[in-house]
Protein backbone atom coordinates (compact mmCIF):
# COMPACT_ATOMS: atom_id res chain seq x y z
CA UNK A 1 0.00 0.00 0.00
CA UNK A 2 1.48 3.61 -0.65
CA UNK A 3 2.96 5.50 2.24
CA UNK A 4 1.02 7.95 2.23
CA UNK A 5 -2.39 6.84 1.81
CA UNK A 6 -1.90 4.62 4.69
CA UNK A 7 -0.89 7.91 6.73
CA UNK A 8 -3.95 9.84 5.47
CA UNK A 9 -6.31 6.72 6.17
CA UNK A 10 -4.99 6.38 9.73
CA UNK A 11 -4.96 9.96 10.03
CA UNK A 12 -8.86 10.19 8.62
CA UNK A 13 -9.92 7.18 10.77
CA UNK A 14 -8.37 8.81 14.18
CA UNK A 15 -10.36 12.03 13.37
CA UNK A 16 -13.44 9.88 12.90
CA UNK A 17 -13.29 7.95 16.24
CA UNK A 18 -12.77 11.00 18.49
CA UNK A 19 -15.32 12.80 16.35
CA UNK A 20 -17.93 10.38 17.08
CA UNK A 21 -17.13 10.17 21.25
CA UNK A 22 -17.19 13.81 20.72
CA UNK A 23 -20.57 13.80 19.74
CA UNK A 24 -21.99 10.99 21.85
CA UNK A 25 -20.95 13.55 24.85
CA UNK A 26 -24.46 15.54 24.63
CA UNK A 27 -26.18 11.84 25.18
CA UNK A 28 -24.43 11.87 28.40
CA UNK A 29 -25.07 15.03 29.74
CA UNK A 30 -27.44 15.08 32.58
CA UNK A 31 -28.82 16.63 35.90
CA UNK A 32 -25.52 16.43 37.20
CA UNK A 33 -23.94 18.32 35.11
CA UNK A 34 -26.36 21.53 35.35
CA UNK A 35 -26.02 21.09 39.26
CA UNK A 36 -21.94 21.37 39.14
CA UNK A 37 -22.14 24.27 36.21
CA UNK A 38 -24.50 25.86 39.42
CA UNK A 39 -22.24 25.24 42.01
CA UNK A 40 -19.31 26.69 40.23
CA UNK A 41 -21.01 29.87 39.16
CA UNK A 42 -22.40 29.83 42.83
CA UNK A 43 -19.18 28.97 44.57
CA UNK A 44 -17.14 31.91 46.69
CA UNK A 45 -13.69 30.15 46.50
CA UNK A 46 -12.10 29.01 43.34
CA UNK A 47 -12.16 25.67 40.96
CA UNK A 48 -8.94 23.26 41.77
CA UNK A 49 -8.75 20.67 39.25
CA UNK A 50 -7.11 17.74 39.84
CA UNK A 51 -5.98 14.31 37.72
CA UNK A 52 -3.08 12.07 36.88
CA UNK A 53 -1.32 11.41 33.71
CA UNK A 54 -2.77 12.62 30.89
CA UNK A 55 -6.10 13.35 32.41
CA UNK A 56 -3.84 15.85 34.60
CA UNK A 57 -2.69 17.86 31.01
CA UNK A 58 -6.28 18.16 30.35
CA UNK A 59 -6.61 19.42 33.85
CA UNK A 60 -4.18 22.47 33.13
CA UNK A 61 -5.84 23.37 30.20
CA UNK A 62 -9.31 23.35 31.37
CA UNK A 63 -7.64 25.64 33.90
CA UNK A 64 -6.76 28.16 31.60
CA UNK A 65 -9.97 28.49 30.00
CA UNK A 66 -12.12 28.85 33.23
CA UNK A 67 -9.18 31.58 34.14
CA UNK A 68 -9.70 33.11 30.71
CA UNK A 69 -13.39 33.52 30.66
CA UNK A 70 -13.94 34.56 34.41
CA UNK A 71 -13.94 31.60 36.58
CA UNK A 72 -10.79 31.65 39.17
CA UNK A 73 -9.15 28.14 38.53
CA UNK A 74 -6.02 26.43 39.76
CA UNK A 75 -4.42 23.10 39.16
CA UNK A 76 -3.23 20.88 42.03
CA UNK A 77 -1.73 17.23 40.50
CA UNK A 78 -2.84 14.26 42.07
CA UNK A 79 0.20 12.42 42.96
CA UNK A 80 1.93 15.98 44.77
CA UNK A 81 -1.33 16.12 46.32
CA UNK A 82 -0.78 13.65 48.50
CA UNK A 83 2.73 14.77 49.14
CA UNK A 84 2.28 17.92 50.40
CA UNK A 85 0.22 19.83 47.64
CA UNK A 86 -3.37 19.19 49.51
CA UNK A 87 -3.12 22.30 50.81
CA UNK A 88 -3.69 24.18 47.95
CA UNK A 89 -7.69 23.49 48.50
CA UNK A 90 -8.66 26.65 50.77
CA UNK A 91 -12.17 26.57 52.22
CA UNK A 92 -14.26 27.28 49.69
CA UNK A 93 -12.99 25.84 46.85
CA UNK A 94 -14.71 23.52 44.36
CA UNK A 95 -12.57 20.43 43.37
CA UNK A 96 -12.89 18.70 39.97
CA UNK A 97 -11.10 15.40 39.72
CA UNK A 98 -10.77 13.92 36.49
CA UNK A 99 -9.59 10.16 35.68
CA UNK A 100 -10.78 8.34 32.45
CA UNK A 101 -10.93 4.82 34.86
CA UNK A 102 -12.08 6.63 38.57
CA UNK A 103 -10.14 4.19 40.42
CA UNK A 104 -6.38 4.64 39.80
CA UNK A 105 -4.71 4.13 43.64
CA UNK A 106 -3.57 8.25 43.28
CA UNK A 107 -7.39 8.69 43.44
CA UNK A 108 -8.88 6.45 45.20
CA UNK A 109 -6.13 7.89 48.33
CA UNK A 110 -7.07 11.54 47.08
CA UNK A 111 -10.76 11.79 47.19
CA UNK A 112 -11.20 10.89 50.60
CA UNK A 113 -8.89 13.71 51.79
CA UNK A 114 -10.65 15.85 49.92
CA UNK A 115 -14.01 14.92 51.10
CA UNK A 116 -12.97 15.09 54.70
CA UNK A 117 -12.53 18.39 53.82
CA UNK A 118 -15.52 18.72 52.81
CA UNK A 119 -14.75 20.59 49.66
CA UNK A 120 -17.92 19.65 47.10
CA UNK A 121 -16.10 17.02 44.54
CA UNK A 122 -16.77 17.12 40.66
CA UNK A 123 -15.81 14.03 39.45
CA UNK A 124 -15.52 13.80 35.69
CA UNK A 125 -14.63 9.86 34.63
CA UNK A 126 -15.64 7.92 31.85
CA UNK A 127 -16.51 4.90 34.27
CA UNK A 128 -19.98 6.01 36.48
CA UNK A 129 -19.56 3.00 38.41
CA UNK A 130 -15.81 4.21 39.55
CA UNK A 131 -14.81 5.09 42.69
CA UNK A 132 -14.74 8.31 42.01
CA UNK A 133 -18.08 8.46 40.46
CA UNK A 134 -19.42 6.58 44.05
CA UNK A 135 -17.71 9.34 46.10
CA UNK A 136 -18.39 12.40 43.95
CA UNK A 137 -21.12 15.09 44.53
CA UNK A 138 -21.54 15.91 40.95
CA UNK A 139 -20.63 13.31 37.94
CA UNK A 140 -19.92 14.51 34.25
CA UNK A 141 -19.57 11.36 32.54
CA UNK A 142 -16.82 11.59 29.55
CA UNK A 143 -17.44 7.99 28.47
CA UNK A 144 -15.44 6.48 25.13
CA UNK A 145 -16.14 3.68 23.72
CA UNK A 146 -12.67 3.31 22.58
CA UNK A 147 -9.54 5.26 22.28
CA UNK A 148 -8.32 5.83 18.89
CA UNK A 149 -5.07 3.73 19.57
CA UNK A 150 -5.18 0.87 17.77
CA UNK A 151 -4.39 -0.99 21.13
CA UNK A 152 -7.14 0.87 22.97
CA UNK A 153 -4.20 2.28 25.22
CA UNK A 154 -2.77 5.68 24.40
CA UNK A 155 -5.02 8.18 25.89
CA UNK A 156 -6.32 9.76 23.03
CA UNK A 157 -10.29 9.60 22.01
CA UNK A 158 -10.75 10.04 26.15
CA UNK A 159 -8.89 12.99 26.72
CA UNK A 160 -10.34 14.42 23.51
CA UNK A 161 -13.84 14.00 25.83
CA UNK A 162 -12.68 15.59 28.77
CA UNK A 163 -11.35 18.36 27.11
CA UNK A 164 -14.62 18.97 25.62
CA UNK A 165 -16.75 18.79 28.46
CA UNK A 166 -14.14 21.27 30.14
CA UNK A 167 -14.69 23.46 27.12
CA UNK A 168 -18.71 23.16 28.10
CA UNK A 169 -18.26 24.26 31.64
CA UNK A 170 -16.37 27.05 30.64
CA UNK A 171 -18.62 28.38 28.39
CA UNK A 172 -21.97 27.78 30.30
CA UNK A 173 -20.22 29.30 32.85
CA UNK A 174 -19.01 32.20 30.82
CA UNK A 175 -22.69 33.02 29.59
CA UNK A 176 -24.70 32.79 33.05
CA UNK A 177 -21.83 35.67 34.29
CA UNK A 178 -22.78 37.42 31.17
CA UNK A 179 -19.21 37.62 30.62
CA UNK A 180 -18.71 39.97 27.74
CA UNK A 181 -15.94 40.92 25.34
CA UNK A 182 -14.49 43.90 27.61
CA UNK A 183 -14.11 41.66 30.24
CA UNK A 184 -11.89 38.88 27.74
CA UNK A 185 -10.03 41.78 26.69
CA UNK A 186 -9.05 42.43 30.36
CA UNK A 187 -7.67 39.05 30.71
CA UNK A 188 -6.30 38.81 26.89
CA UNK A 189 -4.47 42.12 26.48
CA UNK A 190 -1.80 40.94 24.43
CA UNK A 191 -0.97 40.52 20.66
CA UNK A 192 -3.12 40.76 18.41
CA UNK A 193 -6.40 39.26 20.10
CA UNK A 194 -6.46 41.54 23.20
CA UNK A 195 -6.01 44.73 19.99
CA UNK A 196 -9.21 43.36 18.47
CA UNK A 197 -10.91 43.97 22.04
CA UNK A 198 -9.31 47.48 23.18
CA UNK A 199 -7.26 49.02 20.23
CA UNK A 200 -9.19 52.21 19.75
CA UNK A 201 -8.96 54.61 16.23
CA UNK A 202 -7.71 57.24 18.47
CA UNK A 203 -4.93 55.13 19.35
CA UNK A 204 -4.00 54.78 15.53
CA UNK A 205 -5.40 58.12 14.64
CA UNK A 206 -2.72 59.98 17.47
CA UNK A 207 0.17 58.22 15.58
CA UNK A 208 -0.71 59.71 12.56
CA UNK A 209 0.00 62.93 10.87
CA UNK A 210 -3.05 64.59 9.59
CA UNK A 211 -3.78 66.16 6.15
CA UNK A 212 -6.09 68.73 5.32
CA UNK A 213 -6.75 71.41 2.80
CA UNK A 214 -9.73 73.83 2.49
CA UNK A 215 -12.16 73.94 -0.51
CA UNK A 216 -10.00 76.35 -2.75
CA UNK A 217 -7.04 74.74 -2.49
CA UNK A 218 -4.94 74.29 -5.41
CA UNK A 219 -4.46 70.63 -7.03
CA UNK A 220 -0.79 71.03 -7.07
CA UNK A 221 -0.55 71.81 -2.96
CA UNK A 222 -3.75 69.06 -2.37
CA UNK A 223 -1.38 66.20 -4.25
CA UNK A 224 1.63 67.93 -1.67
CA UNK A 225 -0.23 67.21 0.77
CA UNK A 226 -1.11 63.79 0.31
CA UNK A 227 2.33 63.06 -0.61
CA UNK A 228 3.65 64.62 2.62
CA UNK A 229 1.19 62.88 5.32
CA UNK A 230 1.89 59.70 3.45
CA UNK A 231 -1.93 58.33 4.31
CA UNK A 232 -3.34 58.85 0.63
CA UNK A 233 -6.05 61.07 1.37
CA UNK A 234 -6.36 63.87 2.92
CA UNK A 235 -9.72 65.63 4.61
CA UNK A 236 -11.25 68.64 2.74
CA UNK A 237 -12.31 71.30 5.93
CA UNK A 238 -14.69 74.10 5.54
CA UNK A 239 -15.59 76.03 8.23
CA UNK A 240 -14.13 73.27 10.53
CA UNK A 241 -16.46 70.88 9.07
CA UNK A 242 -15.27 67.68 7.11
CA UNK A 243 -17.01 68.64 3.60
CA UNK A 244 -15.12 66.19 1.76
CA UNK A 245 -11.99 63.78 0.85
CA UNK A 246 -9.34 63.63 -1.63
CA UNK A 247 -7.67 60.76 -2.08
CA UNK A 248 -4.81 58.78 -4.50
CA UNK A 249 -8.07 57.54 -6.77
CA UNK A 250 -9.27 61.06 -6.75
CA UNK A 251 -6.32 62.45 -8.29
CA UNK A 252 -5.60 59.50 -11.26
CA UNK A 253 -9.14 60.16 -11.98
CA UNK A 254 -8.48 63.73 -12.43
CA UNK A 255 -5.58 62.72 -14.07
CA UNK A 256 -7.39 60.49 -16.78
CA UNK A 257 -10.17 63.24 -17.48
CA UNK A 258 -8.49 66.86 -17.37
CA UNK A 259 -5.33 67.68 -20.06
CA UNK A 260 -4.48 70.91 -18.18
CA UNK A 261 -5.18 70.65 -14.18
CA UNK A 262 -4.19 74.63 -14.25
CA UNK A 263 -6.92 76.12 -11.63
CA UNK A 264 -8.28 73.02 -10.59
CA UNK A 265 -8.97 73.20 -6.72
CA UNK A 266 -9.99 70.21 -4.03
CA UNK A 267 -13.64 71.14 -4.26
CA UNK A 268 -13.37 70.28 -8.04
CA UNK A 269 -12.37 66.51 -7.58
CA UNK A 270 -13.30 65.69 -3.99
CA UNK A 271 -15.67 63.21 -3.04
CA UNK A 272 -18.39 64.46 -0.80
CA UNK A 273 -20.29 63.22 2.24
CA UNK A 274 -16.56 60.73 3.15
CA UNK A 275 -17.29 58.22 5.54
CA UNK A 276 -16.00 58.52 9.05
CA UNK A 277 -15.55 56.97 12.41
CA UNK A 278 -15.68 58.33 15.90
CA UNK A 279 -12.26 57.88 17.54
CA UNK A 280 -13.49 56.11 20.95
CA UNK A 281 -14.35 53.17 18.50
CA UNK A 282 -12.90 50.14 18.23
CA UNK A 283 -10.10 49.73 15.61
CA UNK A 284 -11.38 46.76 14.55
CA UNK A 285 -14.80 48.52 13.48
CA UNK A 286 -12.94 50.63 11.47
CA UNK A 287 -11.63 47.54 9.74
CA UNK A 288 -15.38 46.31 9.20
CA UNK A 289 -16.17 49.64 7.86
CA UNK A 290 -13.52 49.40 5.48
CA UNK A 291 -14.17 45.93 3.49
CA UNK A 292 -17.55 46.70 3.61
CA UNK A 293 -17.07 49.68 1.44
CA UNK A 294 -14.55 48.55 -0.20
CA UNK A 295 -12.07 51.38 0.77
CA UNK A 296 -8.66 51.93 2.75
CA UNK A 297 -8.87 55.10 4.62
CA UNK A 298 -11.26 56.22 7.28
CA UNK A 299 -11.72 59.87 8.52
CA UNK A 300 -11.61 60.12 12.39
CA UNK A 301 -13.71 62.40 14.63
CA UNK A 302 -14.78 63.46 17.58
CA UNK A 303 -18.13 65.39 18.03
CA UNK A 304 -18.23 65.92 14.33
CA UNK A 305 -14.15 67.45 14.64
CA UNK A 306 -11.85 66.09 11.94
CA UNK A 307 -9.35 64.06 14.16
CA UNK A 308 -7.35 62.69 11.42
CA UNK A 309 -7.11 59.22 9.13
CA UNK A 310 -6.89 55.63 10.06
CA UNK A 311 -5.50 53.73 6.90
CA UNK A 312 -5.73 49.83 6.32
CA UNK A 313 -1.98 50.08 6.66
CA UNK A 314 -2.22 50.74 10.58
CA UNK A 315 -4.88 47.68 11.26
CA UNK A 316 -2.56 45.81 9.54
CA UNK A 317 1.12 46.78 11.22
CA UNK A 318 -0.71 46.66 14.40
CA UNK A 319 -1.99 42.91 13.79
CA UNK A 320 -5.84 43.54 12.96
CA UNK A 321 -6.03 42.26 9.76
Amino acid sequence: MDNSKKILDLAKKTIETESKAIGNLTSLLNEDFALATECLLNSKGRVVITGIGKSAIIATKIVATLNSTGTPAIFMHAGDAIHGDLGTIQKDDVVICISKSGSTPEIKMLVPLIKRGNNTLIGMTGNTESFLANQADFVLNTFVAKEACPNNLAPTTSTSAQLVMGDALAICLLELKGFSSKDFAKYHPGGALGKRLYLTVDDIVKTNMIPEVNLDTDIRKVIIEISEKMLGVTAVIHENKIVGVVTDGDIRRMLNKYDDINGLTAKDIMTSEPKTIATDKLAIKALEIMQDKSISQLLATDEDKYKGVVHLHNLINEGIL
